[in-house]
Parts: C-alpha cells; sequence; structure tokens
C-alpha cells in the first residue's frame, strides 16, 4: 500500500486498494470463524436433547463469535463494549431484514431439499447453523472498519453449502455404525 501510494490520486481509489489489501486476509479469516461457528452450533444443536440448551449454546456461541470477531478486526470490547455491539449486530439484523427474510428462506431451503433425506433434528441443526452465520455476518459488517466496497459482502449463499455438506457427512457417519 505504501509503494502505490504516490502513483493512486483519487482517494476513493486509495480507499478500495486499501480495503483490499488490508481488509481481504482479514474477511477471510472472520468467513472462517463464521463458518466454524455455525458448524458447532448445527452439531450441539443436532445432538442435544432439550431445546433449552439450543437456545443457551446458539446465544452463547453467538456472543463469543461477536467478540471474536471485534477483536479480528482490531477491536477489544469491555462488558459495555460488547453490549453495545451486540445491540447494533442485532440492530443491523433488524434494518437489513435478514433476520425474517432469512429465517423463512432458510426453512423453505432445508425443509423441503434437506430434510427429506435429513432427520428433523439435524434440519434443525442446519437452520440454528444459519442463524449463526447470519449473525456473524451482521457482526463482521458491524465490527470491519470499511463497509464493503471493493470487496462482495459475504452471503448466506456462502455458508450455506458448507453448512449443508457438513450436516450430510455428520448424518453418514451417525447412520454407518446402525447398518
Amino acid at each position: 500500500l505504501a509503494e502505490l501510494r504516490g502513483e493512486i490520486i483519487d482517494g476513493g481509489n486509495l480507499v478500495r486498494l486499501a480495503e483490499t489489501e488490508i481488509l481481504g486476509p482479514l474477511d477471510a479469516r472472520a468467513k472462517v470463524m463464521i463458518l466454524e461457528a455455525a458448524k458447532r452450533v448445527s452439531l450441539v444443536t443436532a445432538v442435544s436433547p432439550r431445546a433449552l440448551v439450543d437456545v443457551a449454546y446458539v446465544v452463547f456461541e453467538s456472543g463469543r463469535l461477536i467478540r471474536r470477531l471485534a477483536e479480528l478486526y482490531g477491536g477489544r470490547p469491555g462488558t459495555l463494549g460488547f453490549f453495545r455491539l451486540a445491540r447494533d449486530v442485532l440492530a443491523h439484523l433488524a434494518v437489513t431484514g435478514s433476520l425474517a427474510a432469512g429465517d423463512s428462506l432458510v426453512q423453505q431451503l432445508v425443509g423441503h431439499g434437506l430434510a427429506a433425506r435429513l432427520s428433523a433434528k439435524l434440519g434443525e441443526g442446519v437452520v440454528n447453523g444459519m442463524m449463526t452465520a447470519r449473525i456473524g455476518i451482521a457482526a463482521m459488517e458491524t465490527a470491519r472498519p470499511l463497509p464493503f466496497i471493493a470487496a462482495r459482502r459475504p452471503g448466506m449463499g456462502d455458508f450455506l453449502s458448507a453448512l449443508t455438506s457438513f450436516a450430510s457427512k455428520k448424518e453418514g457417519e451417525t447412520a454407518a455404525p446402525d447398518q
């Protein structure tokens, strides 16, 4: 970035270059963090016997993911800062409408396609994993110091295929000993 600073005159192009060069690797790590958290939520939800355990783990993992993403992008929120960040993430979800729209889309995709092949409990795990991925995407956009201009904003499609293939693999592993 320092080498090209003298060659780029336009401030907007300099910001786009900074976004791709500096935030690109951080965005890739953030996507991995989000996918791993969604997989953990999906797995724990699929094997947990009680709905209360499901809800508690989703809240715990979402809070942990929000904090880790904030630290990745250079913020280290204390307790009050964390609550403000969590509030901003929920507000971002409400403003973008992805909470309600995403639920119906994921339930339709998971309910009709995958749940026919998988158990109902595993389908619930995938839905909860997708909810965690949505929270992660909102946290990523909230904690990221620059908006997505040059880079493509991650979407649910980035995580849906990886999460459903993970769930299919887990279903195959659990079904094999019964045969």
